[in-house]
Order: structure tokens, then sequence, then C-alpha cells
């Protein structure tokens, strides 16, 4: 099992940081404009919109985190000792 600080290391390393950054943006933006586009365009913007484009970021961040993690799990595992 991985401890937090190494799964922190793996998430923050510059050219993972890059990737999964530039994947939430996206994909990110694409969720936003399917799920609340009209509402984005028409208005009114509120709180409950903020939190639902943020989730929109939020989502992709943490996937594409989790199968960098899960790969990087694997790789580990299989070096061998």
């Amino acid at each position: 099992m991985m401890s937090p600080r190494h799964i922190l290391a793996i998430v923050l390393h510059p050219p993972h940081l890059k990737r999964t950054c530039l994947v939430a943006l996206v994909v990110g933006v694409w969720l936003s404009l399917f799920n609340v586009g009209g509402q984005l365009l028409s208005g009114p913007w509120n709180l409950l919109l903020a939190i639902k484009v943020g989730l929109n970021f939020l989502t992709p961040l943490v996937v594409a985190n989790l199968g960098l993690i899960c790969r990087q799990a694997k790789s580990e595992l299989d070096e061998p000792k």
C-alpha cells in the first residue's frame, strides 16, 4: 500500500500535475457546457451553479489522478525486488 506522502509526491510531480490539470480543463469545459451551458449563457449565476461548475472540473482531475496513482502502484508491484 502506498503512503499518503508517496501519493502526494506522485500527484504533485510537475509533469503529472501538468497532464492531469490539462485533462481537467478540457473535460471540465466540456462537462460544464454539456450540463449547465444553457444556465451559464442565460443566467442568473448563483452559488449552486458555481458548485456544479467546480465539480465539473474537480471530477476529471480526481479521475485522472486516480488512474495515475493506480498505474504507478501497478508498476511498483511489477518491479522485481
